[in-house]
């Protein structure tokens, strides 16, 4: 029998996909337990789904701190010039003061976040509609060990395609004939780390935004427990790929290796 691993979610919204991975929880499709849901925003209406199922909760009200960030100290094992050297979801011509603005001050509320999920013991930690960029700050206290990151993100779009906070919308404006999700571990980009699993749906002449949306969380409330099933039977491995083209240029690129099984065995 596997181990059952413990999960933290954080969430913003209403946390539907919270509630798929509850849902997996309790009848067994997945080998994991929720350990805490902790939420940006105290208005999140999935913090009632954690309260119904018993499970420990928390807020860190990140749009108090950075308003007011300038008034709090930096935490002390806070490196400015090692996120600025790592963190790349800024355009190239943004000012440098802004991106140090926003290092500081999600720092700040990044500390106060592992200063709570530390309370609890997990494997992994699931952003499940966190509206939130991670830095590299909390990124590298999680990530203890770069073959098996501990930090997992949904998006609603075919990455690369659409990254950003509206991949359902963009994937509607753009005229695709087929949209979809994918489960990825975060990196220090936006919607840029390994990707771990993915699924579409046909969008047909007749969809509207709204209807492409709601086929689009139809796929995530599957896949989401699927990848955190594999990461629980310890299938999951990020590793370096390097291709020689014809023309003789080397692309080297990053993948997860899913095994077969738990016994090994690619797939």
């Amino acid at each position: 029998m596997q181990p059952i691993i413990r999960i933290g979610v954080l969430i913003s919204g209403g946390g539907s996909n919270l509630q798929a991975i509850i849902d997996a929880c309790e009848s067994h499709s997945i080998n994991a337990v929720v350990a805490f849901v902790g939420s940006d925003t105290p208005e999140a209406a999935g913090l009632s789904r954690a309260v119904k199922h018993g499970i420990p909760d928390f807020v860190v009200d990140y749009s108090r701190i950075i308003q007011q960030f300038h008034r709090y100290a930096l935490p002390n094992d806070f490196n400015l010039q090692e996120c600025l050297n790592k963190q790349h979801i800024f355009p190239g011509n943004t000012p440098v003061a802004r991106i140090e603005a926003f290092l500081k001050s999600r720092a700040i509320a990044e500390s106060e976040l592992l200063r709570r999920i530390r309370i609890f013991d997990f494997d992994l930690l699931v952003l499940a509609g966190f509206m939130r960029n991670l830095t590299p700050y909390l990124i590298d206290r999680i990530n203890v060990r770069a073959e098996i990151p501990r930090i997992m993100n949904i998006h609603p779009a075919i990455l690369p395609a659409f990254p950003g906070t509206d991949g359902y919308g963009d994937t509607f404006r753009y005229g695709c004939k087929v949209g979809g999700c994918t489960v990825h571990f975060v990196d220090y980009g936006e919607d840029s780390g390994p990707i771990i699993g993915q699924r579409t749906f046909p969008i047909m002449p007749d969809d509207t935004i709204e209807t492409v949306r709601r086929k689009g969380l139809e796929q995530e409330w599957r896949l989401y427990p699927e990848c955190i099933q594999m990461f629980a039977e310890g299938r999951l491995q990020v590793l370096p790929e390097t291709f020689i083209l014809p023309s003789g240029a080397t692309i080297t690129r990053t993948i997860v290796k899913i095994a077969r099984n738990p016994s090994g065995g690619e797939r």
